[in-house]
């Protein structure tokens, strides 16, 4: 059972090829999940890249699964990591293709053989309705949220995939452990949500702590760096040329049109191996 290990800042994926597991047809189940992406019991990862998939309207479909077994509608950094894979196997001849995700087509250019990758991620959308964030029908932008013993000032978006964006004078590790989990489940946030702790620099620069739904703290992503991008300037704190730094590294970020974002960053291949049956023998 053959697998590929990639990290993007340090936000780590297995890709798993649907044809190197035929009885895992259609999909890896939640147990099967967790096994292979425990850090003790097995490979260790914040999730696990399924494809390449067919589709209808993108050259590849891909699913996106994370650590508890819950599937992601969207992930920039593992959108990077599979256009990484398809090159490095081979799979794509043309630096410049299509992906199909549950949260929408996006488009990837393969940059320095790989180890650098653009993608334009659709647009980020403040629709409660289109997040979704309960209440009526409105833009989520500057509302206040109570968590535990704090109320925190907060923007909601979506990028195909729910976002809080909280910006704060100054953010940390312990703050994202300590909020994020209650955010994430949140009752304002029917589907959960993926929480980014916002600083804002400068009119070019920001930087965030994110607590991943599904997936606990993670040193960074590429979803969250589109979201908290777009917020920033839709507050009116940056222009459209954006560095979102996090603890794993920076992504770049373009913010166009209607929020259309183009992401920019870099991509490492770690490791590819076989998983032996036993690893599933453990009950994680």
């Amino acid at each position: 059972m053959r697998f590929h290990k990639y990290h993007a800042l340090g936000n780590d994926y297995i890709v798993l090829h649907p044809a190197d597991f035929p009885a895992w047809q259609p999909a890896p189940t939640t147990g099967q999940i967790r096994a292979v992406c425990h850090r003790n019991f097995g490979v260790g990862s914040d999730g696990i890249l399924w494809g390449p998939l067919p589709s209808k309207q993108s050259e590849f479909g891909l699913r996106i699964f994370n650590p508890d077994g819950s599937e992601a509608e969207k992930s920039g950094n593992g959108l990077r990591i599979f256009s990484r894979f398809l090159w490095d196997q081979g799979l794509v001849r043309n630096p410049a293709f299509t992906v199909e995700t549950p949260g929408g087509h996006v488009q990837s250019v393969i940059k320095e053989q790989g180890r650098l990758i653009t993608v334009a991620m659709g647009s980020v959308n403040f629709s409660s309705e289109k997040i979704p964030v309960t209440g009526a029908a409105r833009d989520v932008i500057n509302e206040k949220i109570t968590v535990l013993d704090r109320e925190f000032t907060f923007c909601a978006a979506t990028i195909g995939n729910p976002h809080c964006v909280i910006p704060l004078p100054d953010i940390s590790p312990e703050i994202a452990h300590r909020y994020g989990p209650h955010l994430e489940t949140h009752p304002s946030f029917p589907r959960k949500t993926n929480v980014q702790f916002m600083k804002v620099r400068d009119r070019n620069n920001i930087q965030i702590e994110i607590w991943e739904r599904g997936a606990g703290y993670t040193l960074a992503s590429g979803s969250s760096s589109s979201a908290a991008a777009a917020v920033a300037h839709k507050l009116g704190l940056v222009d459209r040329s954006v560095t979102v730094h996090m603890p794993g590294g920076q992504i770049a970020i373009e913010i166009g049109d209607n929020f259309s974002i183009l992401m920019t960053g870099t991509v490492n291949k770690v490791a590819e191996g076989t998983m032996h049956p036993e690893l599933f023998a453990v009950t994680v």
